[in-house]
Parts: structure tokens; C-alpha cells; sequence
């Protein structure tokens, strides 16, 4: 095109409000942000596929910064029970008196999943039990999925490390956290299920049971928890 056609194309462009034009490349009038995550670098956690024994792991939890709720606990709850045993339970996180004696499961909830683990014969001698998170949350309130999602890996590796014959998830929060559903509780519960991640050589038996807490506030699902137990029991002596 002649340089008067251009010339008189551009003006006529200017005439009617077009002041700007799109290159073939975007232009950037914005400086980007950089992003940024409350979720802690994914380096912390390719880090723990080289832990090999719950004393790292448990080093790695109380050096972990990246939670809050690290903050404003008394203790990191690790875990309580025995490392060797064919049972593992993992609940919610601690409570007030689980943060005040650094072990799980130690308050009314606790003495309730004792009376529940004697009755198959099972006590902490010879059954492993940890918690989803490691720290109070404020008020006893429930984790945030961001808390969880920060804490998930660090499940992971311990269940991987204890490579139980039979997992049972203690309440909906557990459940939802390694069976990576949807779904809740009450839907759950009542069944066998797999849980499977990359450092176990086979899925494990797993069995989302309703947690005691709530079976102190709701006793008329104790019969359902009973048939778990029982299913649990045969699983064992399988």
C-alpha cells in the first residue's frame, strides 16, 4: 500500500477513536505479581522420600515451619502406640488434653477408642495411632484444607514407613484426606476400601470408622462402629 494510502488509513483510524493497535505479541502494561502459596515448598517434601525411620520423620514434623498451627500448639503430637503393629489409626488432629500431653488420643475421645480397641482386643501395646495433623488447631476447631494439605505428605511417608496390614480412618477429616473423596462419612463408613501411594509395594486394607467424638455426641451410631470393629477384628485374624 502507497505511504499516502497508509497515511490516510491511519488517520481516518485516529479520527474515529482507535488509538492503539494489537501487535502479534501481547504487550505488558502490568507487572506480573509473583505468586505466592501458604502451601510450603515442594522441595520440603521430595525431601521425604529419603527418610527411611519414624525418628527422621518425626524430626522433619517438629522441624516443619510452614504451618501456623505449629505456632500457636504447646506440642507436636506425633504418634502413640506400636510402630511394629498390623493396625494403624489416624485421626483429626489433637485436642487440648492431646496437646498438653503430646500424645494422641488421650481425653474422652481417647478412653472411648480404648473401651472401642479392648473390646477386639486390641490396646496402645499393639496397635499404632497418629493423627492427620500434628497441632492443635485453636479452639479444637477443625483443620482447613490448607493445613491438611500441608500435613497429607507428611501421612503419607509415616503410613508408608509402618506399612500396616489394616488402616483405619478415625472420622470424616482422615477419611477424606487419604481416600481423596468426595464423599463423607456416613457414606463411607460400612466398607472396605484401598489406600495406595508410590512407597508401598501393595495397597492397604482400609476402614473409615466414625470417630469417637462424635459416637460420645451421637451414642446411636455405636452399633455401626461395632460392625467396623468386628470387621476389623476379622480382617486382623485373616
Amino acid at each position: 500500500m502507497p505511504n499516502n494510502e497508509i497515511l490516510k488509513e491511519l488517520k481516518y483510524l485516529i479520527n474515529i477513536g482507535i488509538n492503539e493497535f494489537v501487535d502479534d505479541k501481547p504487550q505488558k502494561y502490568y507487572t506480573p505479581l509473583e505468586e505466592k502459596s501458604d502451601l510450603p515448598n515442594q522441595t520440603e517434601y521430595t525431601k521425604l522420600e529419603n527418610i527411611e525411620n519414624l525418628d527422621d520423620l518425626k524430626t522433619a514434623v517438629i522441624n516443619f515451619q510452614d504451618c501456623k498451627l505449629k505456632f500457636s500448639a504447646k506440642n507436636t503430637v506425633f504418634s502413640d502406640g506400636n510402630p511394629k503393629s498390623n493396625i494403624m489409626l489416624i485421626g483429626e488432629a489433637p485436642g487440648a488434653d492431646e496437646d498438653e500431653m503430646g500424645k494422641p488420643f488421650v481425653g474422652k475421645a481417647g478412653q472411648l477408642l480404648n473401651k472401642m480397641l479392648a473390646a477386639i482386643n486390641l490396646n496402645r501395646e499393639n496397635v499404632y495411632i497418629t493423627n492427620i495433623v500434628p497441632w492443635r488447631p485453636p479452639g479444637n476447631r477443625q483443620p482447613t484444607n490448607d493445613e491438611i494439605l500441608m500435613c497429607v505428605p507428611f501421612v503419607q511417608r509415616h503410613i508408608e514407613l509402618i506399612n500396616p496390614k489394616v488402616l483405619v480412618l478415625l472420622g470424616g477429616t482422615a477419611t477424606k484426606a487419604l481416600l481423596l473423596s468426595d464423599a463423607g462419612i456416613m457414606r463411607l463408613q460400612g466398607k472396605w476400601h484401598q489406600y495406595s501411594s508410590y512407597g508401598l509395594a501393595s495397597p492397604i486394607a482400609t476402614r473409615p470408622v466414625f470417630h469417637p467424638a462424635f459416637l460420645l455426641r451421637s451414642p446411636g451410631y455405636k452399633k455401626n462402629a461395632w460392625e467396623d470393629l468386628k470387621e476389623i477384628k476379622l480382617k486382623l485374624g485373616n
